[in-house]
């Protein structure tokens, strides 16, 4: 070991003159202080990558990626080899190369304590991973032309994903997921042919719902914790204003509710409603305060499609499902899938008040809801005997 501290010594007073041309910006003493370090075969990650700093600074790009893997070899996560080749391919106007090297160094700083000047280079990465994607949207857009534009919504948000806009949501229901049914966020209202119906009834049912939010009775929160088991944190859990005043809950009426919503029970009375015992219907109405935001989740099922018709809506109130976002409009039937990302607002000073309900997911037959129906039951019951 005695032999190798010569040696090591010469190495460190090579890495401080290094250092000490980096910091004085000549690039050329720092480059041969640090090549002679990796010539001794005895070159750490560092020296690599100050090697690769100085060869940057002399614009040897080659020379620079060169020593980088070197760096990455030893070392496949460090973040400052790796957006140091998102910003040489920036340079080289590749924004395809350097979006790619931004992305593993932005995930490989995930969660870290970074110091200072990293996360200025980071910050400095995303902004350019975001310029690149932008830029080549436009280059899409532009060769698309009106041939993009009339393929309509669907395509629009594949281009959305491939361009880094958005990302692909898909159902994740949280307790049990049917396979093969369609990813659709929003459903068209008017290829369900009850929708004209419960739409007519609307004033009728409005007018509920303003007695009810009058009255206050009858309320309770949205999120409620379950009794005996463990229940997730969520930031509404118990929170009133995030209420409901269910009508019909875990397929059984509510009978001084629902004996105050007379219109409201009428008018969902023949709809396309799960019948689960233990289950289903669910019937309620959804009140939101002002100034509350229901963060993004998933919903439990995919064998159902959520129904909202708007009831008393201020101004600046809305629901994303996916990644498609929808203004609440009054008497404006909403149909979505609810195992799909959501969250939704009330950004004015009044509170926001919707019929909610859930329809079986037209994409099953009848046989398929029959045995839903049964397995759902079954599992309700399990272990009461």
């Amino acid at each position: 070991m005695a032999s190798l501290a010569p040696d090591q010594a010469r190495l460190d007073g090579l890495a401080r003159q290094g250092i000490a041309a980096l910091q004085a910006g000549n690039a050329g003493a720092a480059r041969s202080a640090f090549e002679a370090i990796a010539a001794s075969g005895r070159a750490s990650p560092q020296a690599w990558l100050l090697l690769a700093q100085a060869c940057d600074m002399a614009d040897d790009r080659a020379a620079a990626r060169a020593a980088l893997s070197e760096v990455l070899k030893a070392d496949p996560a460090n973040p400052y080899a790796l957006v140091m080749h998102g910003e040489l391919m920036t340079r080289d106007g590749d924004d395809r190369g350097a979006v790619h090297w931004y992305e593993r160094a932005l995930a490989a700083a995930s969660g870290k304590q970074l110091p200072p000047d990293l996360i200025t280079r980071l910050r400095r990465a995303d902004a350019e991973r975001n310029a690149a994607g932008a830029r080549f949207r436009a280059s899409l857009d532009k060769a698309l032309g009106a041939t993009g534009a009339a393929a309509g919504a669907r395509f629009a948000e594949a281009l959305d994903i491939v361009s880094g806009r958005a990302v692909p949501m898909l159902q994740q229901p949280t307790s049990f997921f049917y396979p093969g049914l369609p990813q659709t966020a929003f459903h068209d209202p008017a290829d369900f042919a009850w929708v004209a119906g419960l739409a007519a009834a609307y004033p009728a049912i409005a007018a509920e719902a303003e007695a009810v939010l009058a009255a206050r009775a009858g309320l309770a929160p949205y999120v409620e914790p379950v009794e005996g088991r463990h229940n997730k944190a969520h930031p509404l859990l118990s929170d009133p204003r995030w209420s409901a005043f269910h009508l019909v809950r875990s397929g059984e009426i509510v009978p001084e509710n629902a004996a105050r919503c007379p219109a409201t029970m009428a008018a969902l009375a023949d709809l396309p409603i799960p019948r689960i015992a233990g289950h289903s219907p669910m019937l309620l109405f959804s009140i939101l305060a002002p100034g509350t935001h229901i963060p993004p989740h998933n919903g439990m099922l995919n064998t159902r499609l959520i129904c909202h018709l708007p009831l008393i809506v201020p101004p600046d109130c809305g629901l994303r499902v996916g990644n498609h976002v929808r203004e609440v409009r009054a008497g404006e039937v909403l149909i979505f899938d609810d195992s799909i990302e959501h969250e939704a607002w009330n950004r004015s000073d009044r509170p926001r008040a919707i019929l909610l309900f859930e329809i079986w997911n037209p994409a099953l037959s009848a046989a398929e809801r029959a045995a839903l129906t049964a397995m759902y039951e079954t599992v309700a019951s399990y272990g009461e005997e």
